[in-house]
C-alpha cells in the first residue's frame, strides 16, 4: 500500500501554554470608595484627598482563569497600664484609660450622653469588691450592668460565653464606644474576651485582672478561649482587649496559694530570658509571698521587689507576644511549661492550679534539659530549690510516663508535626529543640521522680 508523502509532513507543534500574567494592584480610596490601581502608579487625574490602604490585592490571569491573592494586614493597638486605686471614683482609668484618640476622648467627655458600661465580674471577687465596683459607676453617673459569675476552669465554657452574650444582648452596647469590662482571674478575662471577639464580631473589651497570675499573663496578650471536650483552650482566638489596667493592690486578698500560682508564671519568664528576674525570685520569693506583693516602706535592702519582678515579668512577656501576637510562628518560648500541663491540670482538676501545672511541667523539663547536657547538675538543683522556696509543687504523682507521653503526642498535632520543646540553656537563657529522644525524656522522667516526690508521695507514685 502505497504511503502518502503527507504522511511524512511533520505534524503543527502543539501551542505552549501562555504564561500566568501577575498583576500586583494597591487599594486607594477617594472620597468614600475603595477602587484599585496598579502597584506604585498613584492616580494622577484625581483632585481629592486619597488615602493609601496597606491592603494589596495580586490578579493572576492564565488560561485556567482568574485568581486573587489579597493581602490585608491586621492592626492592634492596645495598652497595659499600671495604677493604683483603680476603684477610687477620683480615678478615671477604668472610664477613660483605654482612649489613645485625644479628639475622641473630648467628644466623649464633652457629650450629653450618659455613659454606659456592661462589667461581668468573678463571683468571689464581687464578694470582696463588688460594693467598691458599684459605688464607682454610681458616683460618675455611669448606667451599668453588673454581672458576677462563677468564672472557673470547671465552668469555663461555651455554655458561660453564651449566657454573658444573652445578657449583653439585653443591655445593648455601642459596638465600637462602649467597651465590656472583665474584673477577675485569668479564667474571667479569657471568657470575656472570647465573648466580646464574638459579639458584632469584634466588641472592645478592657481587662482587670484580681490574680497575681493574671496580672502577668492573661492581661497582658491577645489569647481568648474556654475549655471543651475536656481539653484546656481549646475554643479560641486572638482579639485583644483596648486595654488591660493593672492594680496590684486586689493581689493583698487572694490566698496565698494563688501567690504562689501565679509565681509560677512569673519564673518561667526568669528562666527562659531573664537571669536578673530568677535572681530575685531566689532571693526575695518568700518575701513576696510574706507581702502578697504590696510595697511597703522601711522593707530594708528589699528595694520594691514586687514592682520589679512584675516590670520585668510583664515586659519580658510582652517582648515574646508583641512580635507573634497571632502565633504565625510556633516557635515560642512561652509555651515553656505548656507541654505537659495541659494534659496533666485537666485531668486532675480542681487540685492543680494553673501555675502549679506549669511548675510541675517546667520541673520535668528542667530535668530533661540537664539529662541532654544543656544545664549544670548546679543549674538544675537551683531552679528546683526556687520552685520548692515559691512554695511550688515540683512533681505530682499523676503525671505518669504515659500521661506525658499522651501529652507529647498532641503537642506534635499542636506544634505542625514537631515538639518545638523549649528548654533552658542556662539560667535566664534558653532555646528551642525538636531532636530530644525518647531515650532521653525517659531517663529524665526516672532521675525527676526518684529525687522530686515526697516521702508521703511515694506510696502512690505511678511509675
Amino acid at each position: 500500500m502505497p504511503v502518502s508523502e503527507e504522511g511524512f509532513l511533520p505534524t503543527a507543534a502543539a501551542a505552549a501554554p501562555e504564561e500566568p500574567q501577575q498583576t500586583d494592584f494597591q487599594l486607594v480610596r477617594v472620597k468614600s470608595t475603595w477602587c484599585r490601581v496598579k502597584k506604585g502608579e498613584t492616580p494622577s487625574n484625581l483632585k481629592d484627598k486619597i488615602i493609601l490602604s496597606e491592603a494589596k490585592i495580586g490578579e493572576c490571569v492564565s488560561e485556567g482563569g482568574i485568581s486573587w491573592t489579597i493581602e490585608a494586614p491586621i492592626y492592634f493597638c492596645y495598652k497595659v497600664v499600671e495604677t493604683h486605686n483603680i476603684l477610687d471614683p477620683s480615678n478615671p482609668t477604668l472610664l477613660w484609660g483605654h482612649t489613645t484618640d485625644t479628639q475622641q476622648l473630648e467628644l466623649n467627655t464633652g457629650g450629653k450622653r450618659r455613659l454606659r458600661r456592661f462589667i461581668v465580674i468573678d463571683e468571689v471577687v464581687d464578694e470582696l469588691y463588688g460594693s467598691k465596683v458599684r459605688s464607682y459607676f454610681e458616683e460618675n453617673n455611669v448606667q451599668h450592668k453588673i454581672l458576677a459569675l462563677p468564672t472557673t476552669e470547671e465552668t469555663k465554657s461555651m455554655d458561660l460565653v453564651l449566657n454573658i452574650l444573652q445578657e449583653v444582648q439585653k443591655f445593648s452596647i455601642d459596638r465600637r464606644t462602649e467597651p465590656i469590662i472583665a474584673i477577675g482571674g485569668g479564667v474571667c478575662l479569657d471568657i470575656v474576651g472570647l465573648a466580646a471577639s464574638l459579639y458584632r464580631r469584634r466588641t472592645p473589651y478592657i481587662r482587670v485582672p484580681t490574680t497575681l497570675l493574671s496580672y502577668v499573663d492573661a492581661s497582658v496578650g491577645a489569647k481568648n478561649g474556654v475549655n471543651f471536650l475536656q481539653c484546656k483552650n481549646k475554643l479560641g482566638g486572638y482579639t485583644p482587649p483596648v486595654a488591660s489596667f493593672l492594680d496590684r493592690s486586689f493581689i493583698q486578698s487572694i490566698p496565698r496559694r494563688h501567690i504562689s500560682n501565679g509565681l509560677g508564671e512569673i519564673l518561667k519568664m526568669a528562666l527562659m530570658k531573664h537571669k536578673g528576674l530568677f535572681d530575685l525570685l531566689k532571693s526575695h520569693g518568700k518575701y513576696l509571698l510574706d507581702t502578697k506583693f504590696q510595697s511597703y516602706s522601711g522593707s530594708a535592702n528589699r528595694g520594691d521587689a514586687a514592682l520589679q519582678t512584675t516590670r520585668i515579668a510583664i515586659e519580658t512577656m510582652l517582648e515574646e507576644l508583641a512580635p507573634n501576637l497571632w502565633e504565625d510562628d510556633l516557635d515560642r518560648l512561652v509555651d515553656f511549661g505548656h507541654l505537659i500541663s495541659p494534659e496533666l491540670e485537666m485531668r486532675v482538676l480542681p487540685s492543680l492550679m494553673h501555675g502549679e501545672a506549669v511548675t510541675i511541667d517546667m520541673a520535668f523539663m528542667t530535668y530533661v534539659a540537664h539529662a541532654r547536657g544543656l544545664i549544670t547538675a548546679d543549674e538544675k538543683e537551683q531552679i528546683i530549690q526556687c520552685m520548692r522556696g515559691l512554695e511550688l509543687p515540683v512533681w505530682h504523682d499523676a503525671c505518669s510516663w504515659t500521661l506525658i507521653q499522651a501529652a507529647l503526642r498532641e503537642r506534635l498535632r499542636h506544634g505542625g508535626g514537631m515538639p518545638r520543646m523549649p528548654l533552658p540553656t542556662g539560667l535566664g537563657v534558653a532555646e528551642i529543640f525538636n531532636d530530644i529522644s525518647e531515650e532521653t525524656l525517659r531517663g529524665a522522667y526516672k532521675l525527676w521522680v526518684k529525687d522530686c516526690r515526697t516521702v508521703l508521695e511515694e506510696g502512690t507514685a505511678a511509675l
